[in-house]
């Protein structure tokens, strides 16, 4: 499986064509789509282009791109960046009324059982991020939830592409043994195309996208997620 996250918590600073509004996400998704992603993963902003949990933010978000892509599975963040008080997330996420079909729980974070669990009780599944080079994996394992999750996202941080495959590996040999969901493996900025690599050449899913990555394997600036998403499905690395 393939994924496509389609902005992160990247600005127009960042990146010029970024996906902010209802109207940029829809697009890209169905870009993205046509050039064979699988799923997406979406943060949706405000108007002042900020990641945000509000139930009108979100509702427009996943709205315009469930239109746009129909039957295509979408989710969205729920990253303690936006509201660093878990009950306060839970609540934000208990006041949607048009909901995402998966969202990601960070488990590195102070209260992700909290998360989870609003999560659950609107009926929305669990991505569970896992990120490399902190204790989120015992927390994980520890966790009610981790029995209960729709995925499991192996995020590798190193962004140093010597090292990240490595990084990977280790993350991995904790994981693959026990882990009783489908693994996503995905590395970011620099090191995004090798980890990307690694999880094709291991059978896992894994996902491109403008949150992770801005530039094409050969150091070109992407244009868009669907350059990204298509270079995704053809490249092999020359060996």
């Amino acid at each position: 499986m393939l994924q496509v996250c389609l902005n992160g918590s990247r600005t127009r600073e960042q990146c010029p064509n970024l996906p902010i509004t209802a109207p940029e996400l829809a697009e890209a998704a169905k870009a993205a789509v046509a050039a064979g992603a699988d799923d997406i993963h979406l943060h949706p902003k405000n108007s002042k282009g900020i990641d945000t949990l509000s139930p009108d933010c979100v509702a427009e978000a996943i709205s315009a791109v469930q239109a746009a892509v129909p039957g295509i599975p979408v989710g969205v963040t729920t990253g303690a960046w936006i509201v660093s008080d878990p009950d306060e997330r839970a609540a934000l996420i208990r006041s949607w009324s048009v909901l995402p079909d998966h969202a990601s729980v960070n488990w590195h974070e102070d209260g992700a059982d909290i998360v989870a669990q609003a999560l659950t009780d609107k009926g929305i599944a669990i991505e569970a991020g896992i990120y490399s080079g902190t204790d989120a994996y015992s927390r994980f394992q520890a966790s009610p939830f981790s029995s209960r999750a729709l995925r499991v996202l192996a995020e590798i941080t190193d962004t140093d592409p010597s090292s990240a495959v490595t990084t990977a590996r280790v993350l991995l040999d904790q994981m693959l043994t026990d882990v009783q969901a489908p693994v996503l493996l995905h590395g970011e900025d620099e090191a995004a195309w090798v980890v990307l690599h690694h999880a094709r050449k291991h059978g896992l899913s894994t996902r491109i996208g403008l949150e992770d990555v801005l530039h094409t394997p050969d150091g070109r600036t992407a244009t868009d997620n669907a350059v990204l998403v298509d270079t995704a499905r053809s490249w092999a690395p020359v060996s």
